[in-house]
């Protein structure tokens, strides 16, 4: 059993343009310490996958600092590792319309030499916008074993309260697990099987699904493929029964992020034995925690200095709490300094920023005030 991994880094950035406006979804913040992509990333590692194409389109240069050559993920070999597939390939590639790709199949199409040059039977497609801990061994033996085209990975959630303007793609199956349905919906109640954009194909496949969808001029994975050939082609669906979030808007980042100050959440999602999520190591120094300050029901994560108080937040490397300010409900990014007497509620602050003296800010849990990369307020 052998497979290789495909992660689309940008295939969702629509869905946060505040937070991917410099950078890739796949290294969007996440969690206090990791990035959206850690997530697929270390499930594919810990599975035993060891070559990796990350699929871009722009802005990934934050994503490029963050991977570096894998070694944090030890990824970092000389057969197969982790491998960055840009756009165009060759200066020739796109030569007649000289456009980014605009769509999964169209990134699919500039990942041919990618796959022709792999030797695995089969490849493990994810996106960036779930946040799970899954033990893709397991899906994979189970795709062996259905003798399946393709096997879509399904979370039975209950989306009751669903952003109204994000969409989910909604499965159904039959009893023997063949996929008989599947659709974009706009949902905002109920229980669902929500497909969680990561999929077991055949590399055959997939390589022949590619070329006749360029002798055609397909444009849509979802509807000029996989729905044209559900009932002719063995489809199958597995359904994962871990941790599961997914970020559709800046209000779904912010409900998610929130998800991991339960204790039984992150338990679930971090505390798996031997699926541990991997990040790139940032040898910082411990948290200082000043006399006087308070933190209640908080992730810190290392290298900062809190003076004030910080309740209900999550707090990324390098932050800095000045005395007397108090961060209620809100998420600062990497770098941020808050200044003394200032007083936060339901804020992203993204990197660099700063809020001087006795500002007051706030937003709600449904609307959440954001602050952009090296802004100071």
């Amino acid at each position: 059993m052998t497979a290789v991994g495909l992660i689309f880094s940008n295939i969702h950035d629509n869905t946060i343009p505040e937070l991917t406006r410099k950078r890739t979804l796949g290294s969007v913040p996440f969690g206090g310490r990791y990035r959206l992509i850690d997530f697929t990333l270390s499930s594919m590692v810990n599975s035993g996958i060891s070559k990796v194409g990350v699929v871009t389109h722009n802005n990934y240069q934050s994503l490029l600092d963050h991977l570096g050559n894998g070694k944090d993920w030890d990824l970092a070999r000389r057969s197969g590792g982790i491998k960055i597939l840009p756009p165009y390939i060759t200066s020739f590639e796109n030569a007649a319309s000289n456009k980014f790709y605009s769509s999964r199949l169209e990134a699919l199409m500039g990942t041919v030499n990618f796959l022709n040059r792999c030797e695995e039977d089969y490849v493990v497609m994810s996106d960036c916008d779930v946040i799970c801990n899954i033990d893709l061994n397991k899906v994979i033996e189970s795709h062996i074993a259905s003798n399946a085209a393709i096997t879509f990975i399904v979370k039975k959630a209950d989306i009751a309260g669903h952003n109204e303007n994000e969409k989910v793609c909604a499965v159904e199956f039959d009893e023997n697990n063949n996929l008989t349905e599947i659709a974009e919906r706009k949902i905002t109640e109920g229980v669902s099987n929500i497909y969680i954009n990561m999929m077991v194909v055949k590399r055959d496949y997939l390589l022949n699904v590619i070329q006749e969808a360029i002798a055609r001029g397909y444009k849509s994975f979802l509807y000029d493929i996989i729905i044209r050939n559900i009932g002719k082609e063995n489809y199958k669906v597995y359904n994962y029964d871990g941790w599961y979030a997914q970020i559709g808007s800046l209000e779904s980042y912010f409900e998610c992020s929130m998800k991991l100050l339960d204790n039984d959440a992150r338990a679930r999602l971090f505390g798996i034995k031997n699926y541990p999520i991997l990040t790139k190591v940032r040898n910082s120094a411990p948290t200082r925690y000043c006399e006087g300050a308070k933190v209640i029901n908080s992730v810190v994560a290392e290298g900062c200095i809190i003076e004030g108080t910080v309740e209900n937040s999550i707090i990324f490397r390098g932050v800095h709490v000045g005395k007397g300010a108090v961060v209620k409900n809100s998420i600062l990014f990497q770098d941020s300094y808050v200044c003394p007497d200032a007083t936060l509620n339901c804020v992203i602050a993204d990197k660099n920023v700063m809020i001087k003296d006795g500002r007051t800010l706030s937003g709600h849990s449904s609307m959440p005030f954001y602050i952009g990369k090296d802004v100071t307020v």
